[in-house]
């Protein structure tokens, strides 16, 4: 039996974004792009906002969240970034 490797993009990105958090006070995030097409982007966005618009980071269900938006960023072949504001060691989120 051989085991293939999905195929790797080819293509040059779409586009970069990064997810920015705000901090404690509404609106938590603020989703940034440095280049891409401006629909694709936008599309993005809200989509984004519309998983992370009430989650603070240490909530448990925005690690769920968190992955489902880099698996969209990986459907739409972007670049995603993350500043949650935290160094690197506190803002990974915890292990089960």
């Amino acid at each position: 039996m051989t085991i293939t490797n999905p195929e790797e993009h080819t293509e040059p990105p779409r586009g970069h974004v990064r997810v920015v958090y705000l901090g404690p006070v509404a609106p938590h995030w603020e989703v940034e792009s440095e280049f891409g097409e401006r629909p694709v982007i936008e599309a993005f966005r809200e989509r984004a906002l519309a998983r992370l618009v009430l989650l603070p980071p240490h909530d448990p269900q925005f690690r769920r969240n968190r992955e489902r938006v880099v698996r969209d960023a990986e459907r739409e072949n972007l670049i995603l970034e993350w500043d949650l504001g935290l160094p690197e060691e506190e803002g990974a989120p915890a292990r089960a």
